[in-house]
């Protein structure tokens, strides 16, 4: 049996708005699988700072975190936005989000006032969001990291201290390389 060839007169692919599209996935999957290489080093930060909305700003750095509650994490992976494993984590060492936080103090008036939300910034400018409801008092908090050793070794390419948020189903979307700061900012 033979099957007729069928023809369109114009391609979904020369339309403008189909090439654009191609254009922005390609883009993004090179990014999302970029490898580490000399010019990610202009990123790295030896210092994360926890400003805004706090009474206590404060300076990170993997000395400082390793002096506070630091937690191993042990086999868990790094999920894309589209499903795929880009990595498997066997070990990492860091601290709580929700813990630097309280020793910085969000600048709650009382018990009831939880209008927050923290951004973890990288210095490519990335940008991971969480709310104050969301670390204090739901089960993200118990699983929301900033990490500074991976396999029993510094972070080095990633920068020297990183957040992961392993509640996520796609853990890369919040998952910010070359962390720089923890900003706090009440919602107006």
């Amino acid at each position: 049996m033979t099957y007729p060839l069928l023809q369109c007169s114009k391609p979904e692919a020369a339309r403008p708005e189909v090439q654009s599209m191609a254009h922005i996935s390609e883009n993004i999957s090179e990014k999302e699988n970029q490898k580490p290489n000399d010019d990610n080093w202009i990123f790295v930060n030896t210092e994360v700072a926890v400003m805004g909305d706090v009474f206590k700003p404060l300076t990170l750095t993997v000395d400082s975190l390793k002096k506070m509650n630091v937690k191993e994490i042990k086999d868990f992976d790094i999920v894309s936005h589209s499903g795929i494993t880009k990595e498997h984590i066997k070990s990492v060492k860091g601290v709580l989000l929700k813990e630097i936080l309280e020793k910085a103090k969000i600048s709650q008036q009382d018990h009831t006032d939880r209008n927050f939300y923290i951004v973890a910034r990288a210095s490519d400018d990335y940008k991971a969001t969480f709310s104050w409801a969301e670390l204090f008092n739901n089960p993200t908090g118990d699983k929301t990291y900033v990490v500074f050793e991976k396999d029993e070794k510094p972070l080095k390419e990633e920068g020297e201290m990183i957040l992961i948020s392993l509640s996520d189903t796609k853990t890369d979307t919040r998952h910010v390389k070359w962390l720089k700061s923890i900003e706090v900012t009440r919602v107006q």
